[in-house]
């Protein structure tokens, strides 16, 4: 089943397309109307052939006809008005009117046919999407959380950004992250690294357990990637191997302690909003992106930070504070993130979404993703 979202914009090209159906049956009004009046030298009826024309750019093939049969109608009512059917110059217009009219209502079929298949991909792709990309649950213990996905391209509705969320015995554990690349190749990767954190995240490992044994699930297989003539090349010299990566940061937030458990696998640091203040949580020993750590010797470590209660914590990936003005200004989240604390993560990311599309003119240069976690006051 679609998203609301994509049955509206159908909806809503529906209803334009309803209202240009006027346009052609007004333009064969004027062109018939002007045509009859008009000086005898003086010939308006090949413009009756722009109606089915017009209308083949945003109706189907049975309207197109319809329009070129009154359009044929209308320029026949001019030739018995002016002169004859039998004039050979009206016969020659009726004739090239009719071809005309086949021509594109043929046109009309294939536009239609092809609008229909590219309805059916965006189907699969949004299903795909809610699949690959589970909802956030809106409750996690003290947690209340929102989260956002803002496509690139609108026709898509798919990326390679990810996030999610697993209820521990103890806690909420969650992950933001960001595959390099685009397309299928992008979106498959995401769905590895999701799957392998939700297969993960509720066995009963240590943050910094949990990140290495989610690289080695994702890493790609040496003995299976490419290998030149001999077979011995080098990993480090492996494009296939080297180019594969996805920036995450990983959380752990215990619901009786005031903290929050962080590694950070080169991914922009979360931002913890506090009082109308914004506190970059930067780590002091980041890791490389999963499934580089097989190039450098790493040790993940976890780093802790104070969440109390009514703080705000926003997780972003770098489409949100990557994207530009008109002018090549990137967008300065902290700034606007701290003017709206306090309003709730779903007001807090409505309102940032509305911001971020307006500052970079309604059109992303990257897919978005922001999530935002509150500690609720504990109750009693």
């Amino acid at each position: 089943m679609a998203s609301p979202r994509f049955l509206e914009s159908i909806r809503e090209s529906r209803r334009r397309r309803n209202a240009l159906v006027a346009t052609p049956f007004a333009l064969i009004a004027a062109v018939t109307v002007v045509d009859i009046i008009a000086p005898p030298d003086v010939h308006l009826g090949p413009f009756l052939v722009a109606a089915p024309a017009l209308a083949a750019s945003f109706t189907g093939p049975r309207m197109t006809a319809f329009v070129g049969v009154v359009a044929v109608l209308a320029q026949s009512m001019v030739a018995v008005a002016r002169t004859s059917l039998n004039d050979l110059n009206h016969t020659y217009q009726i004739i090239a009117l009719v071809l005309i009219s086949g021509f594109v209502t043929f046109f009309a079929h294939l536009r239609v046919r092809n609008e229909r298949a590219v309805t059916q991909l965006r189907s699969v792709a949004e299903a795909a999407q809610r699949v690959v990309l589970r909802p956030l649950p809106a409750r996690s213990g003290p947690l209340r959380i929102s989260s956002v996905y803002l496509a690139a391209e609108a026709e898509a509705q798919i990326g390679g950004d990810l996030y999610a969320a697993a209820r521990t015995m103890g806690g909420t554990r969650l992950i933001i992250g960001d595959v390099r690349g685009k397309g299928l190749a992008a979106i498959g990767e995401a769905a590895s690294v999701l799957g392998a954190f939700h297969a993960l995240s509720r066995q009963r490992w240590l943050l910094p357990d949990l990140v290495a044994h989610l690289e080695t699930s994702i890493a790609p297989d040496p003995d299976t990637a490419y290998a030149g003539a001999d077979g011995d090349e080098d990993e480090e010299d492996d494009p296939d191997l080297a180019e594969s990566f996805v920036t995450a940061a990983v959380l752990d937030i215990p619901d009786d302690a005031a903290e929050i458990h962080l590694v950070s696998c080169g991914h922009p640091p979360p931002l913890l909003l506090r009082a109308g203040e914004v506190i970059p949580l930067d780590v002091r020993t980041p890791a490389p992106p999963l499934g580089l750590a097989r190039l450098v010797i790493t040790e993940h470590t976890a780093e802790t930070f104070g969440f109390e209660a009514g703080d705000t914590l926003l997780l972003y990936t770098d489409g949100v504070i990557e994207s530009r003005d008109r002018s090549g200004r990137f967008y300065p989240l902290r700034e606007r993130a701290a003017s709206r604390f306090g309003t709730g993560p779903e007001a807090l990311l409505e309102s940032l979404c509305a911001d971020l599309l307006h500052h970079a003119g309604g059109r992303l240069g990257d897919d978005a993703a922001l999530v935002a976690i509150e500690r609720l006051p504990r109750s009693g």
